[in-house]
């Protein structure tokens, strides 16, 4: 299966985003992650690393929404 440019484009913003479904006993991929070729894992991978920092200026604390997310759940 292939997809539009454009289609995969929206998939690596997806991935790329801090937001990640909840589980309770296993650590998950975004559901996009899997939709996507390999370029653009590696598109995704590369847009995550840029703007974690980015998310951690904007914040007093410094930590970006996925060290506040990895922080909270091991709080727990």
């Amino acid at each position: 299966m292939t997809i539009s440019d454009e289609a995969e484009d929206l998939l690596v913003e997806e991935v790329a985003g801090a937001y990640r479904p909840r589980s309770t006993d296993e650590l998950r991929y975004h559901p996009a992650w899997h939709d996507l070729t390999a370029a653009g894992r590696q598109r995704a991978y590369d847009r995550a690393r840029a703007l974690r920092p980015l998310e951690a200026a904007l914040r007093a604390d410094g930590l970006s929404s996925t060290a506040r997310a990895v922080l909270a759940r091991i709080a727990r």
